[in-house]
């Protein structure tokens, strides 16, 4: 009996001193919360969030330190954290909105756009005014990929709001970002009067102005972003890139170094440092700039491409470090090909041998070739290397192995060689206008688009034109491709942010000017330039109608100059045109010919390769088929390819940190 009465004596006796100890921990949480506080207002938010982490240990049921680290972790881009603990305060604050639409931006950052949705028409639903539920209704229209909806909605709301920041902002953004060059700089403009003491409002009108191409404007801007906030990073890497764009590449240089100094991990600033010294012409101090940010950061696209042009255009094809640069690639391929990745391992191949043409890693890509079904191509690139004297007799007793298994071909039958037949027969130019650029990375119009004529060298429909990448304007590039001879030109841009990119391409009739058709791809992740640039390539040779050349004739037997490769099967009928008589349609993508110069029919019987064979029906009484003619499959109503729906993600981005 004497046990329960002490229990109960002991808890009466600590009840008094646990009370304390709670209020003690009330009172450090409160404290450490306005501490941070502090951070928060200088956009400190590492310091911040170590703070508010020591708060929640003092207290864990504190709710404005657990809505203020959901805040940190948003700002620094780590939204699965923010959201688990923006939900955290929720339970805690159940009725606060704030901390509801927190939810609902961070979702949106999460690509999960419907349950963002949800809470949005919850906040609105109870209050149809709520501002902050307003910016994330935008947010959630442009990651639809819905601009048009977001700028009606922003100008509904500018009524009720004339004057604020945000939302005037975000109304030029959106502007901008669909083309309306002066509602951007009317509604930017505004905000500078409106709010001439905000530093971020200064670095929105740099941004807006560099994108209507007034760059001394910009320049101002940014620089009295930086007088009003010294050390503001965003306006100085935006300095930066606009003192290279400005051709100011010595100030760019050391803007990026300036950057460097204060955040070692600042891959765009390295980034800029590398392609500034490139263009200086210190070729080797940009390779060592760029190599050592990839030492940082090996998985950056944008630097790995930077350093891979530097060596191929400022050193001999035997220099050591195209070797050392090269096995990063053949490497990676080894890797895909181990996980039956076969498309992304002949890209690893292709991009390292692009490198190092010597490297005995071309046997085995030639092997992922065989495997692949393409042995007249893994053939080639075997007499490649006994070409190169770089045979042994592993190479030697493969190619003897293998002229014994081709000795039925079709192309041995009708003794062509493949290697002399192209089979590419439609040209198209590949251009970016001025230095397109975004807000991370300069001259991103070049990198994709010399992506994009990279990847169609291996194309086996498509010429890539070795023309000048970068145009000051259409009418240029217009001009340039029309004399050039292309069929098409095409117009490479692209927007990104920290984690996305999209690309887009818009194709050119080269005869007229005329607008043909427009691709667009969106990638996530790593690896997203080299996903989002073959994605280009991809559609648009999905788009282009089938071309091809008979090569021979043998009375009622033709030999084409596509196979198995090209798609082609045993059935096929193909159009045979008058040679020469064919002309790319004036605007969208096809071809046109007058009935008269449809001399027949091809219907293919065998197909290898590289070359198909089949049975030739004239058109009408007289035999008009020669060598030469033109072989043509377009489907009724011509080819119809949807671009990717892709939201622009350097608008989403701008849009996020606003905030």
């Amino acid at each position: 009996m004497k046990l329960p009465y002490i229990v109960m004596l002991c808890a009466m006796f600590a009840l008094p001193g646990l009370g304390r100890a709670e209020a003690q921990n009330a009172a450090r949480a409160a404290a450490l919360y306005q501490q941070a506080r502090v951070f928060m207002a200088a956009e400190d938010w590492f310091s911040a969030s170590e703070i508010l982490k020591e708060s929640l240990r003092a207290n864990p049921a504190h709710a404005e330190s657990t809505f203020a680290l959901a805040e940190s972790h948003y700002e620094l881009g780590e939204f699965d954290e923010a959201l688990y603990w923006v939900r955290r305060a929720r339970a805690l604050a159940r009725g606060n909105m704030a901390v509801a639409n927190l939810e609902a931006v961070t979702l949106i950052a999460l690509g999960r756009l419907d349950a963002a949705s949800v809470v949005i028409s919850e906040i609105l639903a109870r209050e149809p005014n709520n501002r902050e539920a307003l910016f994330a209704a935008g947010e959630l229209d442009i990651a639809r990929g819905r601009p048009t909806e977001a700028l009606a909605r922003y100008r509904s709301a500018l009524g009720r709001f004339p004057d604020d920041r945000r939302l005037l902002i975000s109304l030029a953004l959106v502007s901008g970002s669909l083309g309306d060059t002066d509602a951007a700089l009317s509604f930017i403009n505004r905000a500078l009067v409106r709010h001439p003491d905000d530093h971020r409002v200064f670095y929105y009108a740099a941004y807006i102005h560099a994108q209507a191409g007034i760059l001394p404007r910009a320049i101002t801007y940014s620089e009295m972003a930086l007088r009003q906030r010294p050390g503001y990073a965003p306006a100085r890497a935006l300095l930066g890139n606009l003192r290279y764009l400005n051709g100011n590449f010595t100030e760019a240089a050391r803007l990026a170094n300036e950057a460097i100094s204060a955040d070692r991990n600042d891959m765009g600033a390295w980034y800029l440092r590398g392609l500034s010294y490139m263009r200086l012409g210190r070729n080797a101090e940009a390779i060592a700039v760029l190599g050592n940010a990839l030492a940082i950061d090996p998985g950056n696209e944008f630097i790995r491409f930077a350093l891979d042009e530097a060596l191929i255009s400022s050193t001999p094809l035997e220099d050591p470090r195209r070797a050392r640069w090269a096995d990063w690639y053949f490497n990676r391929a080894r890797d895909f090909r181990s996980r039956n990745l076969m498309g992304q391992a002949l890209f690893e191949y292709r991009r390292g041998l692009r490198l190092n043409p010597f490297a005995r890693d071309r046997v085995e890509y030639a092997e992922l070739l065989r495997l692949q079904g393409y042995p007249a191509r893994f053939v080639d690139e075997l007499r490649f290397m006994q070409h190169l004297g770089m045979d042994d007799r592993a190479i030697n007793d493969a190619l003897d192995a293998y002229d014994m298994v081709l000795v039925g071909a079709l192309s041995r039958q009708w003794r062509v060689d493949p290697i002399e037949l192209d089979g590419r027969h439609w040209n198209v130019a590949v251009f970016t206008l001025g230095a397109q650029s975004t807000s991370r990375h300069v001259d991103i119009g070049a990198i994709t688009a010399g992506l994009v004529r990279e990847i169609l060298v291996h194309d086996r429909a498509v010429i890539p034109m070795n023309l000048e990448l970068r145009q000051p304007s259409f009418a240029r590039a217009f001009r340039t491709a029309r004399e050039a001879g292309a069929d098409y030109f095409m117009i490479v841009s692209a927007t990104e942010n920290e984690r996305d990119i999209s690309v887009r391409a818009e194709l050119f009739v080269a005869r007229t000017g005329a607008s043909a058709g427009t691709f667009q791809t969106f990638r996530t992740g790593i690896d997203r330039v080299r996903n989002a640039t073959r994605g280009i390539v991809d559609q648009l040779g999905a788009s282009l109608p089938f071309r091809a050349q008979l090569v021979q004739r043998r009375q009622s037997e033709g030999l084409i100059d596509r196979g198995r490769a090209d798609g082609v099967r045993v059935g096929d009928v193909f159009s045979v045109v008058q040679r020469g008589r064919s002309q790319v349609a004036n605007q969208g993508i096809g071809l046109f010919y007058a009935a008269d110069y449809l001399v027949g029919t091809i219907t293919i019987e065998r197909v290898d390769e590289e070359v198909a064979a089949g049975r030739l029906v004239r058109n009408g009484f007289f035999d008009r088929i020669e060598a030469g003619d033109e072989i043509i499959f377009q489907p009724s109503g011509g080819l119809r390819v949807q671009p990717e729906i892709a939201a622009n993600p350097e608008l989403r981005a701008l849009l996020r940190t606003l905030r």
